[in-house]
């Protein structure tokens, strides 16, 4: 911008110089003009009439290397400068008029070389003090092409000056900008760190200034971090831990109350009606609280990482049957499973979700309850439908919840709330997952199980 501003003030002050320095050598040349032109009333000169001579010295005296004269005087053909290369034609319409009042000039084209056309009339003084137009016309053509080359080179050197200052400013800014983005770029870098679970991540402060203090501040902000995710961290181990030690410590009186309810079961029919019923509540609920005990040994076991996956090649038709063998609903529910169906899984893990899908179904859903199997390439698909009132869809995303219960009725439901989370955990052991939705009527789950 300087560079163009510069060249701009430049070319403007040659121009200017150039058409000053013309226009003066014009009217000096008007001044010492002696010729008898004009009519016989005009002051100076008189009498006498103008000559060939003249009007060819006229023209050599204004005439130069770079200029081109015209010379018209009244009827008489036009006198030129020796080798002139210019016409009559060539004169602008508007110089010629303008030059009937005052020196004219305008810069134009001629041949494809820049030049500037002087014209003006010659007057002279009446003897009353009029100013008359003798009818001489004065037209000069001054070359620009030295002005424009020295405009060009001009041109050329600021270019350059400019570009390399440009090359040189930039380099500067953005070696300027490292320095200053440098810092805010490792800031963000280590912000995506921290929030990727890195919170051991800091950054080391150099300088008082203001980037210095917003590091010093993300330093301090990490570290708090760092201390408050590592007391939660060790609150909930203990929590973990203290939940799976209370698992285990209630195995014992349980299996002891479990042996002493079934002995009192078998004694119940015989005992008064309202200490039989009380018999048949304490065994439900022992019973009860057995199921949550060893929900919550198998919940501590996935979340300290001890629960280990074994596979083996077996017949997933046979393990369905078995399952619901072995819980006594065989007759409620409808299995469809292609024969010699085989695949690579835990299958004690596989009893397990199988289990709690096909038990909440029979639960809190209505028959028919239907269960079925398949091999996609991408893995097994087992399907668990029910045709109930359905799960209420803003519950749908909260059923894999530990200890939540869908519905006001499920709330109250004997069920310990873990079944559902236990069986997700243990399709994730296998990499695979547990999706549920509403089926019109009733509730569908899907287990996928990968490839090994």
């Amino acid at each position: 911008m300087v560079a163009g501003i510069g060249y701009q003030i430049v070319r403007g002050e040659l121009l200017r110089r150039a058409e000053s320095s013309a226009i003066d050598d014009v009217r000096d040349t008007m001044d010492r003009l002696t010729l008898p032109i004009g009519t016989s009333d005009l002051l100076w000169p008189n009498d006498a009439s103008v000559t060939d001579d003249d009007l060819s010295n006229l023209v050599a005296s204004l005439s130069g290397p770079d200029r081109q004269v015209i010379v018209e005087y009244g009827q008489e053909p036009p006198r030129f400068s020796e080798s002139a290369q210019v016409t009559p034609a060539d004169i602008p319409d508007d110089v010629r008029a303008a030059a009937r009042t005052r020196i004219a000039y305008r810069t134009m084209t001629i041949d494809d070389q820049p030049t500037l056309v002087v014209g003006t009339d010659v007057k002279r003084q009446t003897g009353s003090g009029a100013v008359r137009s003798t009818g001489m016309s004065i037209f000069v053509f001054v070359s620009m092409t030295d002005v424009d080359r020295v405009l060009a080179n001009l041109r050329a050197a600021l270019l350059q000056a400019g570009s390399l200052t440009l090359v040189i400013a930039l380099t500067v800014a953005l070696l300027s900008a490292r320095q200053v983005l440098l810092p805010v770029r490792r800031l963000g870098e280590a912000a995506r760190a921290l929030g990727a679970g890195r919170l051991d991540t800091r950054l080391p402060v150099h300088g008082r200034d203001e980037l210095a203090e917003l590091t010093a501040t993300f330093n301090e902000t990490a570290q708090a971090l760092e201390q408050t995710v590592q007391e939660l961290s060790s609150l909930e181990a203990m929590s973990r831990r203290f939940v799976a030690d209370v698992s285990h410590e209630l195995r014992t009186p349980l299996t002891t109350m479990t042996a002493v309810t079934d002995m009192l079961s078998d004694e119940a029919e015989r005992l008064p009606p309202d200490a039989g019923q009380a018999v048949h509540l304490v065994v439900a609920e022992i019973e009860r609280l057995r199921s949550l005990v060893d929900d919550l040994i198998e919940v501590s076991r996935f979340d300290s990482g001890a629960a280990v996956l074994r596979r083996e090649t077996v017949d997933v038709g046979d393990e369905l049957t078995e399952s619901l063998e072995i819980r006594g609903w065989t007759d409620q529910v409808t299995l469809r499973v292609p024969d010699g169906l085989t695949y690579q899984l835990d299958p004690r893990r596989f009893d397990v979700m199988v289990a709690n899908l096909v038990g909440n179904a029979l639960k809190h859903g209505e028959r028919p309850v239907t269960v079925t199997a398949k091999v996609l390439p991408s893995g097994l698909e087992v399907r668990v439908r029910d045709h109930g009132a359905g799960i209420p869809r803003e519950d749908l995303p909260h059923v894999f919840d530990r200890f939540f219960k869908a519905g006001a009725n499920r709330a109250r439901s004997g069920g310990s709330g873990l079944g559902l989370s236990i069986a997700k955990a243990n399709a994730e052991l296998h990499r695979g997952t547990i999706t549920v939705k509403l089926a019109d009527p009733g509730t569908q789950f899907t287990l996928w199980i990968p490839r090994p």
